[in-house]
């Protein structure tokens, strides 16, 4: 099955002059941990209610942060067309549930979650495999890591 079948095409994004409070605010509307960070259709970050607490609230950043300051700039992504099996043994090897979906022009069209690889595989065991795979310790997200390079 293609990325495109399976992904969500209605996707809130925020824009990198927007404030952490507008992003936040969004976040509780869609019910949604993390949101696309875009200028018109161009994909130039994400941002995630983590970044709001770690690198925001938590280095004492207020609520009228520009998102540009604390949203993550390298993006993972996936192509519209790609196959859904090949994207979701991506994700677990990345350790990521979510993925922004961009056409072969670099345009966000559409967010894939693995929920949403899950709602249309018959059955569950490439999902469930990268699911085992996130849950691994480590990656670039791994407050562990984090915390170890600080000496806390």
């Amino acid at each position: 099955m293609r990325v495109g079948d399976a992904m969500t095409r209605e996707v809130c994004v925020v824009r990198p002059d927007h404030t952490i409070e507008d992003a936040a605010r969004m976040m509780l509307a869609v019910d949604a941990g993390l949101l696309p960070v875009g200028t018109e259709d161009r994909l130039v970050g994400m941002i995630t209610d983590r970044d709001i607490a770690v690198r925001a609230i938590a280095e004492g950043k207020g609520p009228e942060t520009a998102v540009r300051e604390v949203m993550t700039q390298e993006v993972k992504y996936c192509f519209v067309d790609e196959d859904t099996a090949h994207v979701a043994k991506n994700m677990g090897e990345q350790q990521l549930r979510r993925l922004p979906v961009i056409d072969r022009d670099k345009r966000l069209v559409g967010i894939l979650s693995l929920a949403d690889v899950a709602s249309h595989e018959a059955d569950g065991r490439r999902v469930g495999n990268a699911y085992r795979d996130i849950a691994q310790p480590g990656g670039e997200h791994n407050q562990g890591a984090e915390e170890r390079g600080k000496g806390m």
